[in-house]
């Protein structure tokens, strides 16, 4: 190893240290595509975690990918850690939004922001967004029943592989399918009372909720745009999730950015594409 990627190591190391020091708990970073192999590499991490304590900090950065490589993900992790808190100073898109709601806490600042849930499937050898497909499958089978589709609508509408139509339903089905069962498991799990009217808040009333956040999140419609984020403010006003803002705990806000930059800068220079970090593994 040259000696300054030992000091970089190092130095990731240490803030690493630091931000599990305020968080009081072990640290882990992925910055990555979510795609098969991923979640091998964070099973061969988590297992190398010497300490395992109570909860694990997940400082996340990616566009998305793969709903399932999330499940078996979130399987693993779950394994080791009853708590897991999510750490993102840029963006977690898509599927890795749904990573992130698979969390007990998650901290963002004014930077931060998630995406709508878009689950992606591969096709020739790149990732595509499944609700693009499903939309204009839908807009066009809509315009066919009400006899005002076109020749040039037809002919698009004859080449749609109904095979990877069901695939895509499918994976739409899954996400939000998972969505309601992490929130409800863990995000909601100390959501005891409302707080207006502090009533008792029931098993049913976790999932009601949770299935609206689902439902608002994979709306095209709404958001316009695969890659639109979606900002701190408006998951908590629009949405109602439960956002900490990590710029007001203790001096994180300034170890999470030396953190996030260090492992950026040395991604790019390294021309590193996905990477994950422990204090104990570099993969």
């Amino acid at each position: 190893m040259r000696p300054l990627d030992q000091y970089i190591r190092q130095q990731l190391d240490d803030h690493a240290s630091d931000i599990g020091d305020v968080l009081k708990a072990d640290v882990m970073a992925i910055s990555s595509p979510i795609i098969p192999g991923l979640e091998i590499r964070v099973r061969d991490a988590v297992e190398r975690c010497s300490s395992h304590k109570k909860a694990l900090a997940i400082v996340v950065e990616t566009n998305g990918g793969i709903v399932e490589v999330v499940e078996r993900m979130v399987d693993t992790i779950r394994h080791y850690y009853p708590e897991v808190i999510f750490v993102i100073p840029n963006r977690a898109m898509s599927a890795g939004t749904l990573f992130v709601m698979s969390g007990d806490r998650i901290l963002m600042n004014f930077f931060s922001c998630l995406g709508p849930i878009d689950p992606q499937i591969a096709k020739d050898d790149k990732l595509v967004p499944a609700l693009s497909y499903l939309n204009q499958f839908e807009r066009l089978n809509k315009k066919s029943q009400e006899g005002s589709l076109t020749a040039a609508e037809y002919a698009l509408l004859t080449k749609l592989d109904l095979g990877e139509l069901y695939q895509f339903e499918q994976a739409r089905a899954l996400t939000k399918e998972l969505l309601v069962k992490w929130l409800s498991q863990y995000k909601f799990k100390n959501w005891c009372q409302t707080e207006t009217n502090k009533t008792p808040v029931t098993e049913n009333m976790k999932k009601k909720r949770a299935e609206k956040i689902a439902e608002t999140l994979s709306r095209n419609d709404h958001w316009h745009s695969h890659g639109r984020g979606i900002n701190m403010r408006t998951l908590i006003d629009e949405l109602e999730v439960q956002i900490e803002d990590y710029s007001t705990i203790n001096g994180l806000g300034q170890l999470i950015k030396e953190y996030y930059e260090l492992l950026h800068d040395y991604m790019h220079r390294e021309e590193i594409k996905s990477f994950v970090h422990t204090k104990e593994s570099f993969f």
